[in-house]
């Protein structure tokens, strides 16, 4: 198929925005168009017709927008992406192109408006200094998952002893500041766990040694910025009444239990070795990400002066804000999105483009490639974490804008990798438990 002919015309737009005018033939555009119609007008089934005698019109009614909007998308494609190559540009971001009115009855003219790669100059990785974090899962960390476990299965036996530490309490309060009695009528009741902060500390703290049916006066000063207004900032006398003492029961880790976890067996090396491959997996992606992190500011601390793209760093920044406000709104928080809401996010969006600006650099200049078998293996760690891993493998497989997502993911890692590599680095050892905090 010949290529398009564009008669690609580019001018700038500050120092980083482009504006590309090209133009494409509209007899080619009829002419596949015509074809796919034939095509789809060869086994079409149409009520009312016989396989194959359905009126062209009647396809081009049906078929016609939809065959030319993909026809035509796949031109603008085309031609834009010959345009580039031969004016030697490097895209930062997606361009947005619309129709010109520049064109004839012979060619389609439009215009793209982009921004481009700033120039970076050498990139020398060797002058980085980076620190690259290593642990290990151990024993002791299984030993620690087994007893989170456990935890999160604890069932819960009323006592009368007094309470302590890690018991749960049925309890009513009431408060008095001043003349003012809150709540006005009756006590709010709640249950709290001693020792996780489920309540103003000195309130919680009260409660060891108090049993069921025991009463008791604590004397409060609530910060300036506690969560119920009335007592923000204020002293109060908090009235305690403990309705009932709970102790927690844990599970035995025995079979019944393992198997509850997904592993058939029942045993506990099994069930020790499965959980070894998650806290593995788990420590292989937080080491990933402080390697990330602490490329990712070398790069920012040695191109801090290099302008970028404002429209990219503007988009970054939108699209940093709608993750907030999406993350705000799945913990039940309601989040509204300010007009200006993104500017808050433009420091962060602008080290965020300029780091992959960069790594996509380096991964040019010195033509690295996707590595496949990282990449499968990747998907095949996403998967496992599954109940059906087959069919989340399937599902990236089929879905284009999910493997791209994984590729582009995965070789901004090889990236990493390599810059680390060269770079002047060192190694620090860490426990897991460090490791996998923030």
């Amino acid at each position: 198929m010949p290529a398009v002919d564009t008669r690609a015309s580019v001018e700038s737009l500050g120092n980083l925005g482009r504006r590309m005018t090209f133009r494409l033939p509209a007899e080619r555009l009829e002419d596949q168009v015509g074809g796919r119609l034939r095509e789809i007008a060869r086994t079409a089934r149409i009520k009312g017709f016989r396989p194959g005698k359905v009126p062209a019109k009647v396809i081009e009614q049906r078929f016609g927008k939809q065959v030319r909007d993909e026809i035509l998308g796949g031109l603008l494609r085309e031609g834009f992406d010959e345009a580039v190559r031969d004016n030697e540009l490097r895209l930062a971001g997606s361009p947005r192109i619309e129709p010109s009115e520049d064109g004839g009855d012979k060619e389609l003219a439009y215009v793209a408006t982009f921004e481009v790669v700033p120039d970076f100059g050498e990139i020398d990785v060797s002058k980085l200094s980076v620190t690259r974090h290593t642990a290990e899962v151990t024993e002791a960390d299984i030993d620690r998952m087994i007893e989170n476990l456990r935890m999160q299965r604890r069932s819960w036996t009323a006592v009368t002893r007094p309470a302590q530490a890690e018991d749960a309490v049925d309890v009513e309060t009431w408060s008095q500041v001043g003349d003012e009695r809150l709540p006005a009528e009756g006590a709010e009741r709640g249950v709290t766990v001693i020792g996780t902060g489920g309540m103003y500390p000195e309130i919680e703290n009260a409660l060891v040694g108090m049993k069921k049916g025991d009463e008791k006066t604590v004397d409060v000063t609530f910060p300036a910025d506690w969560r119920v207004p009335q007592l923000a900032g204020k002293s109060a006398q908090v009235h305690v009444k403990v309705e009932q003492v709970s102790e927690q029961v844990l599970p035995e880790a025995d079979a019944a239990f393992i198997r509850s976890f997904g592993v058939k067996s029942g045993e506990l090396e099994q069930f020790r070795t499965d959980i070894r491959s998650n806290l593995e997996r788990e420590l292989k992606g937080a080491l990933m990400n402080r390697l990330r992190r602490a490329v990712g500011e070398e790069l920012v601390a040695a191109y801090k002066d290099v302008e970028m793209p404002p429209k990219l760093v503007e988009n970054e920044a939108r699209s940093m804000l709608q993750q907030a406000v999406e993350q705000a709104r799945r913990q039940g928080q309601k989040a509204e999105i300010p007009e200006n809401g993104h500017e808050g996010f433009m420091d962060a969006a602008r080290k965020r483009v300029l780091v992959g600006l960069v790594v996509g650099e380096v991964a040019r200049n010195n033509e690295l490639r996707l590595d496949p078998k990282r990449l499968n293996e990747t998907l095949q760690l996403i998967a496992s974490t599954y109940e059906e891993p087959d069919q989340v493998v399937e599902l990236y497989r089929n879905d284009p804008q999910l493997m791209s997502g994984l590729q582009n993911r995965v070789m901004e890692e090889q990236v990493i990798d390599w810059i680390a590599e060269r770079a002047r680095h060192t190694e620090q050892v860490m426990s897991f438990q460090e490791a996998i905090g923030s």
